[in-house]
């Protein structure tokens, strides 16, 4: 029991994963979508958000209310070139300007999960 107990403990992921928020105007949602299918995703989901201010600060500042909230669950080693690419993206496409950041991911619950999550279903990874 105490062997299995200290398996356990040093148990570790080989691939570290991170969920990531991309924040952008709602009609420019599907060309970040692109953007992300060109990795090793498994799991991204759309949200949709609505500004709280009043309209006409929004007009004064120029800026869209309607948002698209895209998660991504990614490996940490693909981070740095999805957010690069999005960066060389901000400055090609016409007002399109988002915001892009991770929150590290501790621990998911069962192997075949993990597996998906990380893209690795065929691979032996423990």
């Amino acid at each position: 029991m105490a062997a299995r107990k200290k398996k356990e403990e040093t148990l570790e992921a080989p691939y570290k994963l991170k969920l990531l928020f991309t924040i952008v105007d709602r009609d420019k949602r599907h060309f970040y979508l692109d953007i992300l299918e060109g990795y090793e995703i498994n799991f991204q989901t759309v949200l949709y958000g609505h500004g709280t201010a009043p309209s006409e600060i929004y007009h004064y500042l120029g800026i869209n209310n309607d948002k698209a909230v895209i998660l991504s669950v990614v490996k940490d080693s693909l981070v740095k070139e999805i957010l690069n690419n999005y960066e060389d993206k901000y400055f090609k496409v016409k007002k399109g300007k988002g915001i892009a950041f991770t929150v590290p991911l501790s621990s998911t619950i069962g192997i075949s999960l993990y597996k998906f999550l990380a893209n690795q279903q065929e691979e032996e990874l423990f």
